[in-house]
């Protein structure tokens, strides 16, 4: 492994540090590295494994100003691109305004989304709640060759290069861009069209907004999708001709947020509402009709089983019906039940087992309006991802992580088979947790599960972090190669796939270190 370090950063996080969202298997890395020809460990790299994973978390660099929330560090992508059988190691922090601001400061200047408002150093901020810090460190998706990084509750898009890490600044859609409300993390890309959809929130009416990006990054539609007032939705899904936002009843208490407290609560009188629109459609709506009842142009709204999701895995269209699947939350509140640690009742919210979190199915009829629903199965996981080339479309795999009992971490793999309900389990291994895993379809793939599954692994037991690739048809033979990395990185979460064929100058130099141009 030829192994370069391109960039240290001071942290003044405590010593003494017990939080555990900092330290342990989320101890944040302050080094940026390259490396080049990965040592192999087991196994050997694909020869038709060609492309780039891409995964984005929080790691703090400063405490916060009272009470540190896992989903709210300083943003950092972990790259690992693979060719000709060969694989490189990039990671860089994603050089928001805030983070720059902060890194001039010296420590935190604004409050976390545990910390009230009235905390803030600074003058001004970002998010749904406003006065947020947006560290862009929640989702990364690849549109138009460059990588996109976004914040859990609404900010700015930051543009990343694929291959370097480096920060290109923020993503302005050719003037386009909202930057009154920002942009939700989870903007999804159709690889069929070349669109790019999101959502964005806010505490100010009409509570919601719709937009889709075209292929030449250009915002071409952007409308109000009004909701009864603020809310917290966290993701959307698209069919060929609809995109599906929501309204879930786990959102900001009406009466504290009138004194400035966002103190979300479970309505549990109240239904989950789900929005069908068109996908160049509008809250306005028009007189025409299409043959499925639906106004052209209209939301159609849909209700059913109080819950919340915090992710979707697909949806698609079938007949007259939308087809919708994600993680069910059997309790979006988990109680305080007096067991296990301070940290582990504090973070409750967070533990797939306390949630309940199990892959779940609506049906949504457009002609009659009726939903339908079901589970697709008894076993917790949570953070699917699938084939993207699937997306919008009738599909059959999808690959969630299971989570280590009482804590935000990921110990092991589901591919789950929603056409049989077959499932098949892998464990990383005892204090081996990994990063949502991607799936990235092989050179030449000719199937939905013909392809490679990428994820990163932090090894609490060997002080070290490695690459695992499984050939997604057989995840139970174990991982086709491992790959170490330079030093052991924090546990993670949301990733993404881009294949060599998406990369520009991928095929036009001897290397791929050439290839991005390092």
């Amino acid at each position: 492994m030829d192994v370069e370090v391109v960039g240290k950063f001071l942290s003044t996080l405590p010593e003494d540090d017990d939080h555990p969202y900092r330290t342990g298997p989320w101890r944040p890395q302050t080094t940026e590295w390259r490396a080049d020809n990965l040592t192999v460990v087991e196994g050997e790299i694909p020869a038709d494994l060609d492309g780039i994973y891409l995964r984005n978390t929080e790691n703090p660099l400063h405490p916060a100003l009272k009470f540190y929330h896992p989903f709210e560090g300083d943003g950092m992508l972990q790259i690992v691109g693979f060719r000709d059988g060969k694989a490189f190691y990039r990671n860089r922090f994603v050089r928001t305004e805030a983070f720059e601001a902060e890194q001039e400061a010296g420590g935190s200047l604004w409050p976390g989304i545990a910390e009230p408002l009235s905390l803030a150093k600074a003058d001004h901020g970002w998010g749904a709640r406003t006065m947020l810090k947006d560290a862009s460190s929640t989702d990364v998706v690849v549109h138009r060759g460059n990588a996109l990084t976004s914040f859990y509750q609404c900010g700015d898009l930051y543009r990343v290069d694929p291959y370097s890490g480096e920060t290109k600044g923020k993503e302005d859609w050719n003037g386009g861009f909202p930057y009154a409300c920002g942009v939700s993390a989870h903007p999804k890309v159709d690889e069929r069209t070349g669109e790019m959809l999101f959502f964005n929130y806010s505490k100010k009416a009409p509570y919601m907004h719709y937009g889709v990006v075209d292929k030449n990054n250009d915002l071409v539609h952007y409308v109000d999708v009004p909701l009864p007032g603020p809310r917290l939705p966290h993701d959307m899904a698209f069919t060929r001709n609809y995109a599906i936002l929501n309204d879930f009843p786990l959102f900001w208490e009406p009466e504290l947020l009138e004194r400035d407290l966002h103190v979300a609560r479970l309505h549990r009188e109240m239904p989950s509402r789900f929005a069908v629109i068109p996908r160049r459609g509008g809250s306005s709506g028009g007189q025409e009709r299409s043959d499925r009842g639906i106004g052209v142009g209209e939301v159609m709204w849909f209700e059913a089983d109080p819950t919340f999701v915090l992710h979707f895995t697909n949806a698609y269209e079938d007949g007259d019906e939308i087809v919708l699947d994600g993680f069910y939350q059997g309790e979006p509140e988990p109680g305080d039940d007096g067991t296990g640690t301070k940290w582990q009742r504090a973070f409750r919210f967070l533990a797939l087992d306390r949630m309940q979190t199990r892959l779940h199915r609506w049906r949504f009829n457009l002609r009659t309006g009726e939903t339908r629903e079901e589970p697709l199965s008894e076993n917790i996981s949570e953070f699917g991802m699938i084939n993207a080339t699937y997306g919008g479309e009738p599909y059959r795999y999808a690959y969630a992580a299971t989570g280590k009992p009482g804590w935000f971490l990921f110990d092991g793999l589901i591919r789950h088979d929603v056409v049989t309900g077959n499932e098949e389990h892998i464990s990383f291994g005892e204090g081996v947790y990994g990063s949502e895993t991607a799936m990235a379809p092989r050179v030449g793939s000719r199937g939905e599960d013909d392809g490679y599954l990428v994820t990163l692994t932090t090894d609490m037991n060997a002080d070290a972090s490695y690459c695992l690739v499984f050939d997604a048809a057989r995840i139970t033979d174990g991982p086709v190669c491992k790959l170490q990395l330079p030093e052991r990185i924090s546990s993670g979460t949301h990733s993404t796939w881009v294949a060599g064929s998406e990369v520009r100058r991928w095929r036009e130099t001897d290397s791929a270190a050439q290839a991005v141009g390092l």
